[in-house]
């Protein structure tokens, strides 16, 4: 079972939260042994508790049979320009929340950058209150149970907090994830010299702009090619990819396999998430 939920109804966690969820196994559900799967990246942060099963355990390729633990039952997984490849192979209990740009600083007390890349255990970030939390979330008696509790630990939080997303990078977003503006452009844009919009970008959404345009633009072929009929000479020329082979390389450098590979065996309703 998974439930979704937007955070339209908490107007205080509109500018902080993309969406939460929360989910437990299904009757059916077992154990699968050596099930993965490929995380592709989404350029967002989030924040999950494990309530149930073993921690998050992390192999860094194929050829990696024994994997490593990402440390604890909650976690905050950074930024990504890349795909990770996760154990899947026993069904658990989770609740999470998906984290708009400028959301690591007020909700998890560290930048966005500082985190990107990895997975940190989110009791180095909350200390004490993590391990409190994930027990709360723990008893907690369904689903709505969770989110409505989850909700409430994220504004307490945030607090009094008003810090939210800089106004330079704000404005930069839907431009980088459009393609529709260079870099160099949007620093002129913003009033800032180029290094420090840089810096400002990465602090707020963990990413250097390049690097957040590419994730995004791998969004769009995703979207694309969920039509099995459209060809990828025609989804990498609507994407801005100057040829089908450019299309092909950017795809395996940041989904770590071939479009044709993730056609194959992607499930429409979870493109981003890919059985090996």
């Amino acid at each position: 079972m998974h439930l979704m939920r937007s955070p339209a109804r908490l107007v205080r966690l509109r500018p902080f939260v993309q969406a939460l969820w929360a989910s437990e196994p299904a009757a059916g559900d077992c154990v699968r042994p050596g099930a993965r799967e490929h995380v592709l990246p989404t350029g967002a942060m989030h924040l999950v508790f494990r309530l149930s099963g073993p921690p998050l355990r992390l192999f860094d390729g194929d050829h990696d049979l024994a994997g490593h633990s990402a440390g604890g039952h909650a976690l905050v997984g950074g930024p990504r320009e890349r795909f990770y490849l996760r154990d899947v192979s026993q069904p658990c209990a989770s609740v999470g929340v998906l984290l708009q740009p400028g959301a690591a600083l007020p909700l998890l007390g560290a930048p966005a950058d500082a985190l990107a890349g990895c997975h940190t255990p989110l009791g180095d970030l909350w200390g004490a209150q993590a391990g409190l939390a994930l027990e709360r979330l723990q008893e907690a008696g369904n689903l709505e149970a969770r989110l409505d509790l989850f909700e409430s630990l994220l504004l307490q939080r945030l607090g009094d907090s008003f810090h939210g997303l800089h106004p330079a990078v704000a404005q930069s977003l839907a431009p980088l994830g459009l393609g529709t503006l260079r870099v160099r452009e949007l620093a002129e844009r913003s009033g800032y010299s180029h290094r420090r919009f840089i810096d400002l970008f990465r602090a707020a959404t963990g990413l250097a702009p390049k690097a957040y345009a590419r994730v995004q633009r791998l969004g769009r072929v995703l979207d694309l090619a969920g039509d099995a009929q459209r060809g990828w000479a025609d989804i990498a020329d609507e994407a801005g990819f100057s040829d089908q082979s450019h299309l092909t390389r950017e795809f395996g450098e940041i989904a770590g396999l071939s479009p044709q590979a993730w056609r194959r065996v992607a499930s429409a309703g979870t493109p981003r998430h890919v059985p090996r």
